[in-house]
């Protein structure tokens, strides 16, 4: 079951216990054909594995407005219940280095929002920062943004850097001016110099950690490929599984 849903059978029972005990009655709208056990594990295994619903409904024969209703209902109660185990941009640690960057989380192209083009990417989605340790561990997501930002904007929008000090916080050069260590950047009128591409060197060997880390995120496959549901639904996805992510790695 692991490998479908990212939980054990024992991580899934007690989610199924906390959206029991903290959602209301009227909210407990999954599909009575499948119950709320198999309900998380249909929801899961499409947020882990990114299954086509038509497969699903055919596995656990049913039909496929069924998978979607199992879907779309259990989806924002995870990322309700599993608010508390996602830590704020507050929650981290004023004297701990982190290494920061950004990932663009992928969708279809909706003529109607052109502000989810991202022009670095070519493609749509939408932006998140993620923060890790010196030694990998995830330490915090931001919410989406629109793919069409930049990193910075989006780092400075999350209000992380309203309460803390980045000056030993490590990045790419898309976080110049920010009084971040960043790579140099290769000045008007002349090549780097042999310190400076010392320098760029060691700071990328730095930065992998964090390029390692959203990779592990990244596992969710919802979140690697084009998200295929109604783009309004994107976002509560997108916390939904910030949210299992840290309480699967807790």
């Amino acid at each position: 079951m692991y490998h479908t849903t990212g939980l054990s059978r024992d991580g899934i029972t007690i989610l199924c216990a906390m959206i029991h005990a903290e959602v209301a009655v009227e909210e407990k709208t999954w599909p009575p054909i499948l119950g709320l056990f198999k309900s998380m594990v249909v929801t899961l295994t499409y947020l882990r594995r990114n299954r086509v619903q038509a497969e699903l409904a055919e596995t656990y024969e049913v039909s496929q407005p069924t998978i979607s209703r199992a879907i779309t209902t259990l989806t924002p109660l995870l990322e309700e219940v599993l608010r508390p185990w996602v830590p704020t941009a507050d929650e981290l640690g004023g004297r701990t280095q982190y290494i920061v960057d950004g990932s663009l989380l992928p969708c279809w192209s909706w003529a109607s929002h052109p502000e989810l083009y991202s022009g670095k990417h070519k493609t749509t989605g939408m932006n998140v920062q993620v923060a890790c340790t010196l030694n990998g561990t995830l330490a915090w997501i931001s919410d989406p943004i629109d793919g069409r930002r930049h990193d910075s904007y989006c780092l400075n929008e999350s209000g992380v850097l309203l309460t803390l000090e980045p000056g030993n916080w490590v990045g790419d050069k898309g976080y110049v001016g920010n009084d971040m260590i960043t790579p140099i950047k290769k000045p008007q009128g002349r090549s780097l110099l042999d310190w400076e591409k010392e320098f760029n060197k060691q700071v990328n060997k730095i930065r992998y950690v964090v390029e390692r880390t959203i990779a592990n995120f990244k596992t969710w496959r919802i979140m690697h490929t084009d998200y295929r549901r109604p783009i309004a639904t994107f976002a509560t996805t997108i916390s939904a599984v910030i949210g299992l992510h840290f309480y699967a790695t807790a």
